[in-house]
């Protein structure tokens, strides 16, 4: 004998009971958001009834003083006058004409005919820049054309933030934004350019060609310079987010210019959460490449480091094919992260699936056996700024007060610095191997990085000694 069994999805009354409270509730909800806007409604009627009342006593005021006032001398006169004294018909009927008061700081933006295109100087991630002459004054500039790989979308956000926070930023270490101009179809915004003050070298390019490094005094000026430009951005909550060499301008001059700001952006405190895929994979701090979505200046000040560190030998510090290599480049240089030396490393997204070995190299041997022409003051610096741990790298103020740049030999003034043949005003430039900056919307430059598989049993060993690391 079979009995009908009840289904399990059938509703009881428990399910019944919770379903009419869910109602009660969600009318309840209307019923307040409809009282609510019942008396915003209300307190903005009366806020324009109040105005308009103000505005009909004010005008009564007027005119009653117009009346009383026996000094016509002073009224302001409406229409003009003809040459006989008469008022100026102004169109049918005689009717007055409206006052017009001009804008003032309002105009089109410039075409970019206005310049003349010299040549080009080198194609980055976010745009082409050329060096042009403005066909008014003869004044040489950098012509920047904002790339749009969508143009139905719009202006792309990382153009929209370089010019703003050009706009925003007044330093003699940050590249001027003289103006945008467009191109002669300003129906279309494919032609969008940044008309950006010219300077002859970048450092990468310098680097590049010179047969020695610089002095050590003149690295002292360009990192002062250097420094104080990435100082100016943090006090006024600005991340660069993509500092290297290729991205410092230097004139003839011996003044150094921060530019290609299209990474940059507005920061808090506590700073947002934002994407990690920032900042070009030789220049990326640790915490990026471990997957933090929360940082804040260090990782600036950890491409200062990499900075001062290809200062020093002409060459990049860490220059990873991808990002696992990278992070293990990083690991043979600054030694291994621990809890104690970098508290809450284990915890972010990617450092799950590290296998680390137990007895990590020192970081400090490892730094000064790299660079032992450094006194100890500047392996200290360097040490400091590279640190693995992100809250003890130093802020751009402090590094400013270091005393690397008190001892001897002291910072070279700046008209005492050299000068070098100009190769932006050449032909375009040729990157021999340098990676660009991540593109928005792309996961990476070599695709994309899983911790948990693909590169299982990988092992990156340190030349010359015992180091290992493994991803799994």
């Amino acid at each position: 004998m079979t009995s009908k069994m009840k289904s399990r999805w059938a509703d009881d009354e428990e399910d019944a009971a919770a379903e009419a409270a869910r109602k009660r509730e969600k009318e309840e909800k209307k019923r307040v958001k409809a009282e609510k806007q019942r008396k915003a409604d209300e307190a903005a009627a009366q806020a324009l009834k109040a105005q308009q009342q103000a505005f009909a006593d004010s005008e009564s005021t007027q005119i009653e003083q117009t009346e009383l006032s026996n000094r016509p001398s002073k009224r302001r006169k409406l229409s003009p006058e003809r040459e006989d004294g008469g008022e100026k018909d102004l169109g049918p009927g005689g009717g007055v004409k409206l006052l017009r008061f001009p804008a003032v700081g309002w105009s089109k933006c410039r075409s970019v005919e206005d310049y003349e295109k010299l040549n080009d100087i080198e194609e980055g991630a976010y745009g082409w820049v050329s060096r042009a002459r403005d066909s008014a004054t003869g004044q040489v500039v950098a012509l920047k054309r904002l790339k749009m790989d969508n143009a139905n979308d719009g202006i792309p956000v990382t153009g929209l933030r370089e010019i703003q926070t050009l706009m925003d930023c007044e330093h003699m270490n940050i590249v001027r934004l003289r103006e945008v101009v467009v191109g002669e179809d300003r129906s279309k915004i494919e032609n969008i350019f940044l008309v950006l003050d010219f300077l002859e070298h970048d450092l990468k390019t310098l680097l590049e060609e010179m047969p020695e490094p610089f002095l050590t005094s003149e690295i002292k000026t360009l990192l002062l310079q250097l420094v104080s430009g990435v100082s100016y951005l943090h006090n006024n909550w600005i991340l660069h987010r993509d500092l290297k060499t290729s991205n410092l301008l230097l004139n003839n001059r011996g003044v150094l210019k921060i530019a290609d700001f299209g990474m940059a952006r507005y920061f808090g405190d506590p700073p947002p959460k934002m994407t990690q895929l920032v900042v070009t994979l030789w220049y990326r701090a640790p915490e990026l490449l471990l997957g933090t979505e929360r940082y804040g200046t260090a990782v600036d000040m950890w491409s200062v480091g990499c900075i001062f560190g290809e200062l020093l030998t002409k060459e990049p510090l860490l220059q990873g094919k991808n990002e696992v290599d990278e992070l293990s480049k990083i690991f043979e240089l600054c030694g291994i992260p621990t809890e104690e030396s970098w508290p809450g490393f284990r915890r972010l997204p990617n450092a799950r699936s590290l296998r680390l070995p137990k007895n990590p190299v020192s970081q400090g041997s490892v730094l000064r056996a790299k660079f032992p022409f450094l006194t100890s003051s500047g392996s200290e610096l360097l040490i400091s700024l590279l640190s693995l741990n992100p809250g003890k790298r130093p802020g751009a103020k402090e590094v400013l007060e270091h005393g690397f740049f008190r001892e001897d030999p002291k910072p070279k003034n700046r008209e005492m610095f050299p000068t070098f043949p100009s190769k932006a005003g050449q032909e375009k430039r040729r990157r021999r191997g340098t990676p660009n900056a991540p593109v928005r919307g792309k996961v990476g430059e070599l695709g994309a990085v899983d911790f948990s598989g693909i590169f299982a049993g990988r092992e990156d060993e340190e030349r010359g000694g015992g180091f290992s690391l493994k991803l799994i």
